[in-house]
């Protein structure tokens, strides 16, 4: 499994998963949680610096129940995935209905390992298939991590529209705008699986 440079064994993958699972568990008040978070810190593929996002779906109708994380890789992997598996069980978009440690067992999680940023051109000069996008107006920026082109099937300029709209709460065109500034990245995707394992 591959990342730009970042290469993961299928054991490390599943050390992450786990890791992800015990933070949320915690988090959420599960006292009872296993595992030895200080084991990752040993593995030196964990000590690579990286960005990464946590997600969470319901397993039956997919809808999100929460995707958060960073596009910065200041923190080694493994903390970096503590990061945004706690953050994520505070997405302001679920505020009003946070995910609960009885909803686990209905859930599945996703982790998104990403590469170093890269800067395009123009912003159309991207691969909506495979390239998550993050783009820059001014002061407002947001970001689609590349399953979103994969999982919706939209063009380029389908995906800058829902970009603008959605994450950046501009027009639907802005991305036309001179100081328009978009990067790209990909990501290495671990997932998504059940929450709770057998």
């Amino acid at each position: 499994m591959r990342a730009g440079a970042m290469i993961l064994s299928p054991a490390q993958a599943a050390m992450l998963m786990n890791l992800a699972r015990r933070t949320i568990r915690v988090a959420l008040g599960d006292e009872r949680s296993n595992g030895d978070p200080e084991m990752l810190a040993l593995d030196e593929t964990m000590q690579q610096p990286a960005g990464c996002f946590v997600s969470l779906h319901e397993l039956e109708t997919k809808r999100l129940r929460g995707c958060v994380g960073r596009l910065d890789a200041r923190d080694p992997l493994h903390l970096a995935v503590v990061d945004s598996a706690r953050s994520v069980l505070s997405d302001p978009r679920f505020e009003n209905q946070p995910v609960t440690l009885l909803e686990l067992d209905k859930l599945e999680l996703e982790i998104s390992l990403l590469s170093p940023l890269r800067d395009a051109d123009n912003p159309l000069e991207f691969d909506p298939m495979h390239d998550g996008i993050y783009l820059t107006i001014g002061s407002r920026s947001g970001c689609f991590l590349p399953q979103v082109g994969r999982e919706t099937g939209w063009s380029r300029e389908q995906l800058l529209e829902r970009l603008c709209v959605e994450k950046l709460e501009l027009a639907a065109d802005a991305w036309r705008a001179p100081e328009a500034n978009l990067k790209t990245f990909s990501a290495l995707i671990l997932g998504p699986e059940p929450f709770e394992t057998c």
